[in-house]
């Protein structure tokens, strides 16, 4: 699984015009699924999430967690991040997983964070999302699991 974490002071995402999720101080994640990705994957990226240090602290380094800051995780489901971008001018998406598949595991990561974490919002699987954002930073990280 790719995810592309963003430290935000806002987050939301809308759907038709109506919003569906938002959070204060945070992450955004745009989570892609590849084929070869299962629930231990996500569970190992969530972990990552939750315990990558992002966060100022007292000092003003980067030494604090989501976890420790109890701050909004906002999950968006973007099959975008998978894509093969290595030749021509064309995105190939067969390095992305299939769309059922993908879903069943973004749910699962969903589901899993919100069982540990409490503030977690997301964005709808294969809808047209409107994304908007406040990078903190900017601080962005890719990370994979």
């Amino acid at each position: 699984m790719i995810a592309l974490l963003q430290r935000v002071s806002r987050a939301s995402v809308h759907v038709d015009g109506t919003e569906v999720a938002a959070i204060d101080g945070g992450l955004l994640v745009l989570v892609g699924v590849q084929p070869q990705d299962d629930e231990a994957r996500g569970r190992r990226l969530l972990e990552r999430l939750l315990g990558y240090r992002v966060f100022a602290d007292a000092q003003g380094r980067m030494n604090r967690s989501l976890r420790d800051t109890g701050g909004g995780l906002l999950l968006v489901p973007q099959f975008t991040l998978a894509a093969d971008t290595a030749s021509g001018s064309r995105a190939s998406f067969t390095t992305a997983a299939a769309p059922e598949q993908a879903r069943r595991l973004f749910e699962h990561l969903v589901n899993e964070a919100r069982a540990v974490h409490g503030r977690v919002g997301s964005g709808v699987f294969g809808a047209d999302m409107r994304v908007a954002l406040v990078n903190e930073g900017p601080v962005t990280f890719w990370l994979e699991a």
